[in-house]
């Protein structure tokens, strides 16, 4: 009976990871798309959150003010979520598309399980063993391959693409947010949870928006931008979100982390339809290195 319930919760994760990843994939697109409309990325990441803010309220708001004492007493926790999730990782993977592929962006995901596992090992929130150090490196130098774009001297004269460094910066974020969702748990539902998250990162967003109001980088009303902004607050805001969290606290980080690397298989797929853009020698290279560092440190799992 036990090992059904097993089985049945790892269908319920697995069914999780597909629609999240698919539709991640999707805010790729749609945010070098915003990018094409001259949409600010801190104003569309704001927006964006607004929106999911504003939709699960009414949904949310007897639960959160029942439980308004388990959320005073873990607020750092709560910011620190809302500022690597919402803050960070949503408003830098839109300044990337700014400047890089939809391509480049998404194998970056990809690497987002080595993260993962490293800030595990700092935080001693799961064990780690020689095959996730080993997988760890590996996916490093994949991700060399792909800032470098395998030109030696892009390496010795750091001449990153800016899009590439932003990425950089928001895998890491993430990381550290899948960490330390799993490492506490929470009584509140799911959706509570991301509206509070959700609440945290609008804080943390609203000096960056406020800022390129200031500069006078300002949104054209239109049909498409209702329609960016729809997708992306539906899909992958709540919906991935959801599916994420439900996935990790079932089968753990690690073990989550891996299926991130179908995103640029579908990221893929749409950037050659919607951009034309093609996946060159350094993204082979570099997709081949991550996915081997991912299986490297899925060793730990299959010989559990």
């Amino acid at each position: 009976m036990n090992s059904n319930l097993i089985g049945s919760n790892n269908i319920k994760a697995y069914f999780y990871l597909f629609f999240a990843t698919l539709f991640w994939a999707g805010n790729f697109t749609i945010g070098k798309f915003a990018f094409t409309e001259n949409i600010p990325p801190y104003s569309l990441a704001f927006f964006r959150w607004i929106l999911v803010w504003l939709i699960l309220i009414p949904f949310t708001f007897r639960e959160i003010s029942k439980k308004k004492n388990e959320i005073k007493d873990n607020l750092s926790l709560f910011f620190i979520l809302g500022l690597t999730s919402v803050g960070v990782f949503s408003s830098f993977t839109y300044n990337a598309l700014n400047h890089t592929q939809v391509i480049n962006a998404s194998l970056f995901n990809t690497a987002i399980p080595v993260t993962i596992i490293l800030v595990c090992f700092l935080l001693k929130i799961e064990k780690t063993n020689v095959f996730q150090i080993s997988g760890l490196i590996v996916s490093v130098l994949g991700i060399l391959a792909i800032i470098t774009r395998l030109d030696l001297n892009i390496l010795l004269t750091l001449n990153f693409n800016k899009g590439d460094i932003y990425m950089l910066v928001a895998i890491t974020s993430w990381g550290i947010y899948s960490a330390l969702l799993k490492k506490k748990k929470f009584s509140i539902s799911l959706l509570s949870l991301i509206e509070v998250i959700c609440t945290f990162g609008l804080i943390i967003l609203l000096p960056a928006f406020l800022f390129e109001l200031a500069q006078e980088k300002i949104i054209e009303v239109n049909s498409n931008f209702f329609y960016i902004l729809f997708f992306i607050a539906i899909f992958p805001s709540i919906g991935s979100y959801y599916c994420w969290a439900g996935a990790v606290s079932i089968i753990g980080a690690n073990r989550a982390g891996i299926f991130l690397s179908l995103i640029p298989l579908f990221s893929t797929i749409f950037a050659t339809i919607f951009f034309n853009e093609k996946f060159l020698f350094f993204h082979f290279i570099g997709s081949i290195l991550i996915i081997l560092g991912l299986f490297l440190s899925n060793k730990k799992i299959t010989n559990a």
